[in-house]
């Protein structure tokens, strides 16, 4: 797992927060008190889920020529959260389909926590692909790789 954020003299939540807001389009802020960055869903979204399940997910995009775009870690949890267009439905199917996978998408108005410098040496939260520039994957595009990884066919498949 390679952070390679670029190398900023002083790698702290502000100066990383303003790279994530200039150069990758996030509107992140930083807690103050604990130095934690985030960003609110609306502009962009996420989707959380097992980090064996989210080894699979962008082995199979990147196989299928798709760009995966941001993926953090949490290794303490051992989960994945790709960084993703706001384009999944508001769907109570879906988000239960999703459930039962142990996967949940970040709905609007909720908080994303981003790495922050001193996350990785706490075991909180490292890229898997940091964000180099504005592009963010298709929820859409990541939930049918989720759901072709596990073997699933999406509802309507059938006809």
């Amino acid at each position: 797992m390679g952070e390679s954020i670029p190398d900023l003299l002083a790698d702290t939540p502000t100066s990383r927060c303003l790279f994530y807001r200039q150069i990758c389009g996030l509107a992140a802020g930083v807690d103050p008190a604990i130095g934690r960055i985030t960003v609110r869903a609306g502009s962009v979204s996420a989707v959380t889920m097992p980090g064996t399940l989210g080894q699979m997910v962008k082995a199979h995009m990147q196989t299928r020529q798709c760009a995966v775009g941001p993926i953090i870690s949490h290794p303490r949890s051992r989960r994945w959260t790709f960084i993703v267009r706001p384009d999944l439905p508001d769907d109570v199917p879906l988000f239960s389909e999703l459930f039962r996978l142990n996967v949940t998408v970040a709905r609007f108005g909720a908080q994303i926590a981003l790495p922050s410098p001193a996350d990785g040496h706490a075991g909180l939260r490292v890229w898997i692909e940091p964000p180099r520039d504005t592009f963010r994957p298709s929820g859409v595009a990541v939930v049918e790789a989720i759901r072709m990884c596990v073997g699933i066919r999406p509802p309507g498949a059938d006809r």
